[in-house]
């Protein structure tokens, strides 16, 4: 897996990370979602950088300008519900992509021992085409392998890129043995630790319910 860890050099993007972690600033529902978005708009254009171009011959009304322009058939797919605004601001774009829905979510069996389970899922064609999935929060790795293996029924991709927030290194070396050697992860940072039930330390905590609010 070829690994982008994108807060390695410094950018506008230290802001955006710093106000989700940021326990005051993140009770603001809005803000959050916001800024998980506009990180999703800096991990789509890094992104940009490694795929397909192909020259074309745009005309303006004065002239014509040769231009190199994408050239990829995109599908977004997202981790309900955390995933979305992540998956809108990778939209915002790759707007002539075609997208994919999942849900995948931790079922407790006891206190401390968990099991993902993979409900809705509604996807096109994935044969051929440029996946990106979208998974803010890359903890134990487990939801992203769950998700992949049910997106293998609806085609081979020609390439995968993981697009998150915020993730363990435990959950990086997990995914790394189960997605292709040349899959992409695209993260705007990296934590060392998880706690003894899974959660990211320091992290930034539960991002679907910062987002839009707690579940029961």
């Amino acid at each position: 897996m070829i690994v982008h860890n994108l807060l390695k050099q410094n950018s506008i993007l230290n802001t955006f990370i710093s106000e989700i972690r940021d326990v005051h600033i993140q009770k603001d529902a809005m803000r959050f979602r916001r800024n998980i978005e506009r990180i999703g708009e800096v991990i789509g254009y890094e992104l940009s950088k490694s795929l397909n171009f192909t020259p074309q011959i745009i005309q303006t009304p004065l002239g014509k300008s040769h231009l190199q322009i994408l050239d990829n058939d995109i599908v977004v797919c997202s981790i309900l519900r955390a995933g979305l605004p992540l998956h809108q601001g990778l939209l915002n774009y790759f707007d002539a992509s075609e997208n994919a829905f999942i849900s995948a979510y931790r079922k407790h069996t006891s206190k401390d021992t968990f099991e993902i389970v993979v409900e809705y899922f509604a996807s096109p064609s994935l044969e051929g085409k440029t996946l990106i999935l979208a998974d803010p929060m890359l903890a134990t790795g487990q939801s992203l392998v769950a998700v992949y293996k049910a997106l293998q029924k609806h085609g081979v991709p020609k390439k995968i890129h993981i697009a998150a927030v915020l993730g363990s290194q435990e959950g990086i070396r997990f995914i790394e043995n189960h997605f292709p050697k040349q899959t992409h992860l695209w993260i705007a940072t990296i934590d060392n630790d998880l706690n003894d039930k899974g959660y990211i330390i320091p992290g930034l905590g539960d991002a679907g319910d910062l987002a839009f609010g707690k579940k029961l």
